[in-house]
């Protein structure tokens, strides 16, 4: 009989091995491809390429639902999403592979025809961004195998002397698997280090020296800020971002050109230089808003944007007078589709380089991108533009229009209430309530509250530099003991006031009233 001590110690059990296996074949392909992409264009890195595809195939109702509930995280949120189900596949795949090599390694050929797929379906894809994913496979496929083949005879050495020793010991397979993935580690960090000596567009910035304004923007109105929480102008870093780039594209401003062309008479393009010496350069205090933002949401923030009229750039290439729409293309291929009749003629509307007096974030569309008030951003407020074509509803559309968003979409009167906050705690007696109010074309004239269905009240109304801020207010209540709830209306300069119909973010941007719910004891 044989004794225990005799049996063979199998150590982890060969599927584990194989799932092993599986991962660091995956990691080997991607750190490959991570590599090959830092020369050929961020845009053909499969991971990625898989990511801007689910962006671009996704419902705009999922799309607005993922912005509601993860903010600006939303990439975040995605691409972790992505990793999670590649690290699944590729330990399944291992797992199954110790077995049947041919049917473990099926998946994986799948989703790199997947990838391939999501590559070349890329807006401005070209045939060589195929290389990434190609180079990556073949690098992987045979160590792969490997892989599988070691986990199938990977077992611990045994005491009795009796059983021959095992063609791969259970330790050169931990040694070869920890191999493959350092060598997985050292590609992917030369290719982010590839990367960034090709594209220096960091230093590019921060070398950069902003032109000054010929008519700078003045200080922030001593009466403008009534809500503690809110600054009237809001820092860079907390001003929201939201766009389709999963990774922030990078463009040093010495290569940035600018193509403007379509239903003109005099096709220009422009550089860094010409832009900024050519035109004058103009500041402006605007509030962006975007689409997305839900009723009493925080999608918007009010910035100095410092920059030249999209106005000048256009009467200098001659439009045509049939023109109705200017299709503006980042460079990562997102577009958007602005109503001409917005820009010609308007002193406001601008190709933007600078915010806060300093280089635009590259997250916020360094080195240049268009800045329109009184639209939503999906609209007009294409980062890292490249190509303006002036061009005709009729005959041309944007990104978002075959998915469900209007044309056109002008941003909406709304408010919301800042202070206090849904579901809080308050004492009997007066209670400051407070919050923003914003239509960056016409400006606010009015923002009144109501408590529990009650008559509307006038708020007092904070100072504002122009109609293109939003506007802060502030109504004291006597607040009495029980459950209220609180409401707020605006109206603008027009005379319209915001409706109480409730409506989703798409097609064109979401209404109703802001309500909070509060406690007072």
């Amino acid at each position: 009989m044989t004794t225990s001590s005799s049996r063979p110690r199998r150590g982890a059990h060969p599927r584990v091995r194989g799932a092993v296996a599986g991962l660091g074949a995956a990691a080997l392909l991607l750190g490959t491809a991570h590599l090959v992409a830092a020369v050929v264009g961020r845009g053909s890195d499969p991971f990625l390429a898989v990511g801007d595809a689910v962006v671009r195939l996704s419902p705009p109702a999922l799309t607005s639902a993922a912005i509601e509930t993860f903010g600006s995280y939303d990439k975040v949120v995605l691409l972790a999403g992505v990793a999670v189900v590649l690290v699944a596949v590729a330990a399944a795949s291992g797992a199954v592979a110790v077995s049947r090599l041919a049917v473990g390694a099926a998946v994986p050929v799948l989703l790199v025809l997947a990838a391939l797929v999501a590559v070349l379906s890329a807006p401005g894809a070209g045939p060589l961004d195929v290389l990434p994913t190609v180079a990556g496979t073949l690098v992987a496929v045979p160590v792969f195998v490997l892989l599988v083949r070691a986990a199938r005879a990977a077992r611990a050495p045994s005491d009795d002397a009796d059983v021959p020793a095992p063609a791969v010991s259970r330790r050169r397979f931990v040694g070869l698997a920890g191999a493959v993935a350092a060598v997985a580690a050292g590609l992917a960090g030369a290719g982010t280090a590839v990367a960034s000596a090709v594209r220096d567009a960091v230093a590019s910035r921060e070398g950069l020296r902003l032109p000054a304004a010929a008519e700078p923007v003045g200080e922030v109105p001593a009466g403008a800020r009534l809500v503690d929480t809110v600054p009237f102008r809001t820092p860079v870093d907390e001003l929201y971002r939201v766009d389709t780039a999963l990774t922030v594209p990078q463009v040093r401003a010495e290569d940035w050109r600018l193509r403007v062309h379509g239903l003109v008479d005099r096709p220009l393009e422009l550089d860094w230089d010409s832009l900024t010496r050519t035109y004058e350069v103009v500041e402006r205090e605007i509030t962006l808003v975007c689409v997305s933002n839900p009723v009493g949401g925080e999608l918007a923030g009010n910035v100095v944007w410092t920059g030249v009229r999209l106005a000048d750039v256009l009467a200098d290439a001659g439009v045509d007078p049939t023109a109705d729409m200017l299709l503006s293309t980042s460079v990562d291929g997102w577009s958007a589709s602005t109503p001409l009749e917005a820009l010609l003629g308007d002193e406001d509307a601008l190709l933007a380089f600078g915010i806060d007096r300093r280089p635009l974030p590259f997250e916020h569309g360094f080195p240049v991108r268009m800045v329109v008030p009184g639209l939503y951003g999906y609209v007009s407020a294409t980062k890292w533009v490249v190509d303006l074509e002036v061009t005709r509803f009729a005959d041309d559309e944007a990104y978002w229009t075959p998915r469900g968003y209007a044309a056109e979409a002008p941003v909406k009167t709304a408010s919301r209430i800042d202070v206090p906050a849904s579901f809080a705690q308050l004492e009997a007696g007066p209670v400051v309530v407070a919050g923003t109010a914003w239509h960056p074309a016409l400006g606010i004239d009015r923002v009144e509250v109501r408590v529990d269905g009650g008559e509307w009240a006038e708020a007092e109304l904070g100072d504002v530099p122009s109609v293109l801020t939003w506007r802060q207010w502030r109504w004291e209540w006597d607040a009495s003991p029980g459950q209220h709830r609180l409401e707020v209306r605006a109206t603008d300069a027009a005379g319209d006031t915001q409706t109480d119909e409730r409506a989703e973010v798409a097609p064109d941007g979401a209404t109703g009233w802001h309500s909070v719910a509060v406690t007072v004891t």
